[in-house]
């Protein structure tokens, strides 16, 4: 069974970043001590993947991000164009084809006990850097992954139950990710490539950084995401993922049957195929849960072939 999956690089090395309004070398890019994201973790970030020099789903991306911005009361209104664009040069700047860029978003350098002015979209060119949210975006070489992950599959284990339905942050990609990364580390440390988060009803919610999908008998199961409840249920602590809606349109043009559901560790262990999703490894086979192997104990066909479609549709979209 292949070693754990490498995580995304903490600390990347791009020659330019964007930080507010300015493009400045990494090793100058500086934020507040006061900044709202580096004292108490307030802050949205979005990872996402460009091939061909082109951002795979850069809308979808930041249309996410508006939503949670909004909801949470981060900032009132986010302005996709102008974000758009300082992706897209923070790219071309960076002379990156095949790159991963992480845009990071805080309330800015401000005090938890008393209000402060807001913008909608960061900071525009010559703003005072103390005036508005922090906007941060930085690109770099991808994460490369060893092949023998997606020919063998990765081994997943089970993290106690920690997604919350009452927790208004769930389902939103914040900067508390403190939780997630040491479930990983224990998961690195047992050889074991990615942690299967459970909400607190024992019912699966995702990877700690990505998506969940089983197949059983021909039909893609994951669990409900936020905005896929029903009309009075409680939300759900899912993260929308932006590669997961683009597997869940290759099953619908292809006629795979879909649920999403309320799902258990049973369902896990007994299903025929199981694989993650994100924006970085893009769709990685499961092929074993702790010590119970997931069937055959080898990736599954219909994980093989989205794999196969999802990575020609993004080829498809950037070329």
């Amino acid at each position: 069974m292949p070693n754990a999956v490498p995580p995304p690089p903490a600390s990347p090395s791009a020659e330019l970043v964007y930080l507010n309004g300015q493009f400045v070398p990494r090793s100058q890019a500086c934020i507040s001590v006061d900044d709202a994201g580096f004292q108490h973790a307030v802050g949205l970030f979005e990872t996402m993947a460009a091939s061909h020099g082109q951002i795979f789903r850069l809308a979808q991306h930041l249309a996410r991000l508006a939503t949670s911005a909004r909801q949470l009361g981060l900032v009132p209104e986010l302005h996709p164009q102008p974000l758009a664009q300082a992706v897209q040069e923070t790219l071309a700047r960076n002379q990156l084809s095949e790159a991963r860029i992480r845009l990071t978003l805080t309330a800015g350098p401000v005090s938890l006990l008393r209000p402060s002015p807001q913008s909608g979209s960061g900071h525009a060119q010559g703003e005072n850097p103390g005036s508005g949210p922090t906007l941060l975006i930085v690109a770099t070489p991808p994460t490369q992954y060893d092949p023998v992950y997606f020919e063998r599959g990765i081994t997943v284990l089970i993290a106690p139950p920690g997604a919350n339905p009452f927790d208004q942050l769930a389902g939103h990609k914040t900067l508390a990710y403190w939780g997630r990364l040491r479930a990983l580390r224990q998961a690195a440390a047992a050889g074991a490539g990615e942690v299967i988060w459970l909400n607190v009803t024992n019912h699966l919610a995702s990877g700690a950084i990505s998506n969940l999908f089983l197949v059983k008998g021909g039909k893609l199961l994951t669990p409900i995401a936020r905005g896929e409840e029903t009309s009075g249920a409680l939300a759900a602590p899912v993260l929308p993922g932006v590669t997961r809606a683009a597997v869940l349109e290759i099953a619908q043009a292809r006629s795979i049957p879909v649920e999403r559901r309320m799902l258990t560790v049973t369902d896990l262990l007994d299903a025929d195929e199981v694989f993650l999703t994100n924006s970085s490894w893009h769709l990685l086979p499961v092929t074993q849960v702790e010590k119970k192997p997931i069937a055959t104990g080898q990736p599954g066909p219909l994980t093989h072939d989205l794999r196969t479609a999802l990575l020609a549709l993004i080829d498809q979209e950037t070329a």
